[in-house]
């Protein structure tokens, strides 16, 4: 494919319908979920894509039933764990956004791990946010530019939107070019709010588990199809 968006970012929803549908239980549909992503993660690489940000775990996720979201957890612990096996055979970056504070000790050494283990990989950067919010990611980035503000290591008068920006969890990577969500849902879900301010938005009926590499170039080919003017107007 030509003209690839360098970066996308993806809501992966409807793992729990698919496996309603098919009589499962919801644990079936998030290991299902988590298996759709590595096969995609392959063929996103191969076409072209060189970022591939998805919505793993959000800060209010937490509210689910206590068992739901143990039974994410350990899926989470199992994935990073297979990412971690994957990484001796592909040259994925594999990075993390969010706040990691609240993980267990065990899962954040192994995230740690798998970051040390693909931290010079110049494949595709593959970027889990977990435990991710993007108004807490809003905050966090305020604080941390109030606190060097009071410290005196920056003043009010440097505060523009590429400073906060170097503030966000995705500092050094580009705003989403598209940005798709699955299972027939039309909100963003406080996902990434700063950072696709322009993006190109897809909404796919699909449930997660089903999506494919067939879809992911039906929302490219879209995505190309669209006039991209940022506010602007192209004459």
């Amino acid at each position: 494919m030509t003209d690839v968006p360098e970066h996308i970012a993806i809501i992966m929803d409807g793992n729990g319908r698919w496996a309603k549908s098919r009589f499962l239980n919801k644990a079936a549909g998030h290991r299902a979920g988590a298996q759709a992503l590595r096969r995609l993660a392959v063929e996103a690489e191969k076409i072209g894509v060189k970022i591939l940000t998805v919505y793993a775990f959000s800060t209010e996720n937490w509210r689910r039933p206590k068992d739901e979201v143990d039974t994410l957890m350990d899926l989470i612990h199992d994935y990073i764990q297979q990412y971690i096996d994957d990484s001796k055979k592909n040259d994925m970056r594999i990075r993390m956004i969010g706040d990691l504070s609240r993980l267990s000790a065990e899962l954040r050494r192994k995230i740690d791990d798998l970051l040390e283990m693909t931290k010079d990989k110049k494949g595709m950067s593959v970027v889990i946010a977990l435990n991710y919010g993007g108004r807490d990611d809003i905050v966090r980035a305020a604080r941390k530019l109030a606190a060097d503000v009071k410290g005196g290591r920056k003043t009010l008068n440097e505060v523009d939107e590429k400073l906060f920006a170097s503030y966000l969890d995705t500092a050094d990577m580009p705003d989403p070019d598209l940005l798709i969500r699955t299972s027939g849902e039309m909100r963003i879900s406080n996902f990434l709010l700063w950072q696709t301010a322009y993006t190109e938005i897809y909404y796919c009926d699909k449930l997660w588990p089903d999506f494919t590499i067939k879809d992911l170039e039906k929302a490219i080919g879209q995505y190309q199809q669209r006039n991209r003017r940022y506010g602007g107007r192209n004459e």
